[in-house]
């Protein structure tokens, strides 16, 4: 059975390959652990969300991090004449580039 409260805030840490949880508003001495970065039986390392790759190798959290810029690049062109000018010719010259497929 956990050791956590139903219906209370907690604050979880991460330090040395182990996850806490504590209160909110408690010390950092009255932390639980629960969980690990790796399986405490085996040793190995369990995979995390953030340690996923796209399909050409890089890291996925890189990979969103640079969609979330275009997409607010974008954003800011709609309203930003030199940067909607920017956009327009590196479109063009992604177009000139591309061979008919």
């Amino acid at each position: 059975m956990s050791q956590l409260k139903p219906d209370t805030k907690y604050i979880y840490e991460r330090a040395n390959g182990v996850v806490y949880a504590r209160e909110f508003g408690a010390g950092p001495g009255d932390r639980t652990v629960v969980g690990y970065d790796y399986d405490p039986i085996t040793g190995q390392k369990i995979p995390h969300q953030w340690d996923s790759r796209t399909n050409d190798g890089r890291p996925l959290h890189d990979h969103m991090k640079e969609d979330q810029l275009w997409g607010q690049i974008r954003r800011e062109a709609k309203t930003n004449p030199t940067l909607q000018d920017a956009l327009a010719h590196a479109i063009m010259i992604y177009r000139l580039t591309k061979t008919d497929e």
